[in-house]
């Protein structure tokens, strides 16, 4: 459940009606003058940050929206969301803070269709239609996206998340999985742009658990003419958890700056630096009755299995830099780069048995343990051009584009990580664990690098239809290298294993026709191909990963786009995919798996002063053709097939409540199954309910205090296997949040 740190006071700010129903950005002080403050009601007016940066239509910040009628998903120049024939879900800057999203995972948590696997805060995975999102990319540029290695980001340096559900490889290359993006989609967070306007903002919150966050963003012009600006955001965070022991800290530094060169041409440059420090948590074991079934234990929420001396420290480095241009026609040429250093060093310990339930040995079990240090750096980049022209009355637009994405990583291993001794699941003492002696004697090194060069043209044959056409060719080339020491007689084994693939074609094709003004359907199609890097029994790697998508739906954007409401639904197919075995570093293809849906949300606002967020998604998964053991163990049976999220917020408009605002939301997630070492263990439906106040005390000064669990809900959020990766969900907490604007 998200730590409730909310309502940025830059983002609170009030635009006029106009602007806000338009869903334009706002640039320049801007303040309410609608006839219900005319007459002494409405909002607390506050000036808006001026945001003169390119793409401004896609930045949400000072907008008071839970919704936008442009995404910066897809090529080209930002684009309606109705015209992508995708699901396509935006967390806004405004929903951040409402919210108290601080970390990627719970954004997602609360995110239409999003599944995930909890872990401590910062390395919980993220699934998308049944599928691991493995990288995640910002402004466009991807990089991998680990949850064992914890390089998820703080949200302080976004204005926004767009979330494109299902693959998106004419969009986006990458090497997150050794290619494109594979079948799950792809989440883009567009960073926090320079400003002209100086502002000052400052955020203090605090709640259980001893969870303490403190915040600043700060900028504004640097010369006279505004035409060089800048910005700042630090962020510290400090929590410990309802579970003994765990505990998580994370602290972040960001600057951006933005040079016009000339009135359509901008070269903006970002770079931010992100450390986490944390005693981790693996989840607690479970009990396996016997014939395939096992049974979740019913300890206390904050029980600990692990030791003192668990560590997990990583740091990461990334900087962008932009440089765009844009044609008076409306088309643009635009080229960046990213470039992403990550470091981690880990080492601790978790169940490594299932609890025993026999009378003479009851709650015993056996401990393992961890270690990795690990180094990645990557570089990404893109060029592309747009330009719209003009055929058969019409306007059509066309890109062209390349890209290209490397990673190199070095992992060090040991090659045995078990621990000694019995334990008891009812006396537990982290502090008897004993400190293991650890030899990285194993080393694994990959270079995949994928260049791609793509197009796509959107043609309006007819007024009210639109028709995508597009693909990608896409190169890739790698090397993986896996060298094992033995201990005993130091003989040194070595594995390497070089992929090559090229001009591989990636199509895509979509089809969009407007039924009204305000309502479109669609349908899509999209293949996917995924190298991967994982090596099989014999030391080679596994054949990539094919698929494809079929999509359909309808988009409706109303009140001038203030409302967006999307029905679809959806069909992934999907083969090769790596299964890890019992062997360290060896993986074997899965057989061909499907999921397949539908989803339903709505986002903006219903009324004066009602913002609403929601989102329904069933889904199935399945095996269509595999081993028996791969059935058996059955495909993300942790996707729940119902999946429900609300979060709505109403400000009084009554003059005698002004600044005042209620706040609530409902998480429900329907039973969910893991099946591992041949036994099923099943976690029941669960429904959450979090309620909140807050308070605009004047212009400069705000309040919000938030319960989450209201009902204290005893739940588990994850289950995995008898051994581990069971967690509970978080209990009732408090959260009170205090934030200055200048």
């Amino acid at each position: 459940m998200a730590r409730t740190s909310f309502l940025r006071s830059s983002a609170a700010m009030s635009v006029s009606s106009v602007a806000l129903l338009a869903g334009l950005s706002v640039i320049g002080p801007v303040r309410e003058a609608s006839a219900q403050q005319a007459a002494g009601g409405g909002d607390i007016s506050l000036e808006a940050v001026n945001v003169q940066a390119p793409d401004w239509q896609v930045l949400t910040e000072g907008k008071d929206t839970y919704t936008s009628a442009i995404t910066s998903t897809g090529v080209g120049s930002p684009t309606s969301w109705k015209q992508i024939p995708q699901s396509i879900s935006t967390v806004t800057s405004q929903r951040i803070q409402d919210q108290g999203f601080t970390q990627l995972e719970e954004a997602m948590s609360r995110t239409t269709g999003m599944v995930i696997l909890q872990n401590d805060l910062g390395r919980s995975s993220i699934f998308s239609r049944g599928y691991e999102v493995d990288q995640m990319l910002v402004n466009g540029l991807p990089a991998p996206l680990s949850s064992i290695y914890g390089t998820q980001p703080d949200l302080a340096i976004f204005d926004r998340l767009d979330v494109l559900k299902g693959p998106a490889g004419l969009y986006y290359g990458g090497t997150g999985a050794g290619g494109n993006s594979g079948p799950s989609g792809v989440v883009n967070g567009i960073l926090k742009p320079a400003v002209a306007d100086y502002f000052l903002n400052a955020e203090l919150t605090g709640g259980s658990w001893d969870y303490g966050r403190a915040q600043l963003d700060a900028g504004g012009k640097l010369n006279a003419a505004g035409t060089v600006r800048g910005r700042i955001v630090a962020a510290y965070q400090d929590a410990d958890s309802f579970v003994d022991y765990n505990e998580n800290k994370v602290w972040l530094g960001y600057g951006t700056l933005a040079f016009d060169i000339t009135e359509n041409t901008t070269l903006s440059l970002y770079a931010w630096h992100q450390e986490r420090d944390m005693l981790p948590f693996n989840g607690l074991p479970a009990v396996n009755l016997g014939g395939g079934v096992g049974q979740l234990l019913n300890v206390p929420r904050n029980t600990f299995i692990g030791a003192t001396w668990n560590t997990f420290n990583n740091a990461t480095t990334d900087y962008v830099a932009e440089l765009e241009h844009k044609f008076d026609n409306g088309g643009e040429a635009k080229a960046s780069v990213r470039y992403s250093d990550r470091s981690v060093n880990y080492r601790y310990a978790y169940g490594g048995s299932a609890v025993s339930m026999a009378p003479a040995t009851l709650g015993n079990l056996s401990m393992q343990y961890t270690a990795a240090q690990y180094t990645e750096t990557s570089l990404s980049g893109d060029a592309h051009v747009t330009t719209p022209f003009e055929a058969f009355g019409q306007t059509h637009e066309v890109t062209g584009g390349f890209a290209f994405s490397t990673v190199d990583t070095n992992l060090l291993a040991p090659t045995s990580t078990t621990l000694p001794g019995t334990y008891n699941i009812f006396a537990f003492n982290p502090a008897s664990v004993p400190v293991p002696t650890t030899i990285y004697n194993r080393q694994s090194l990959t270079d995949p690098t994928q260049w791609g060069a793509y197009g796509q043209a959107k043609i309006k044959p007819l007024q009210p239809l639109t028709l995508l056409l597009g693909g990608r060719f896409a190169w890739y080339d790698n090397t993986s290298n896996v060298t094992t020491v033995n201990t005993a007689n130091g003989a040194v084994t070595t594995t390497s294993a070089p992929v090559n693939y090229d001009g591989e074609f990636v199509p895509y094709a979509g089809l969009v026709l407007d039924l009204t003004k305000e309502v479109s359907a669609y349908i899509s199609y999209t293949d996917t191909f995924t190298p991967q890097t994982e090596l099989d029994a014999n030391g080679d790697a596994l054949q990539p990963r094919q698929g494809y998508q079929y999509e359909g739906g309808l988009k409706g954007s109303f009140f001038d786009g203030a409302l967006n409401a999307s029905a679809a639904m959806f069909l992934i197919r999907d083969t090769n995919r790596a299964l890890a075995t019992a062997n360290p570093n060896v993986y074997v293809a899965a057989g061909e798996t499907q999921v397949s849906g539908y989803e339903l949300e709505i986002s903006g606002k219903l009324a004066p002063g009602w913002e609403v967020y929601a989102g329904y998604t069933y889904t199935e998964t399945e095996y269509l053709t595999a081993t028996a053991a791969q059935i058996t163990t059955g495909f993300s049976t942790f996707t729940p097939r119902n999946n429900f999220n609300l979060w709505t917020k109403y400000e009084f408009q009554d003059p005698r409540l002004q600044g005042l605002h209620i706040a609530g939301g409902v998480k429900h997630l329907s039973s969910f199954y893991t099946k591992s070492g041949g036994v099923t263990l099943t976690a029941p439906e669960y429904t959450t309910v979090d309620a909140q106040v807050g308070y605009k005390f004047n212009k400069h000064l705000q309040a919000t205090f938030t319960a989450t669990n209201i009902f204290d809900e005893d739940y588990y959020t994850r289950v995995g296997s008898t051994a581990l990766f069971n967690f509970y969900g978080e209990p009732r907490a408090y959260w009170l949040k205090v934030s200055a604007t200048y």
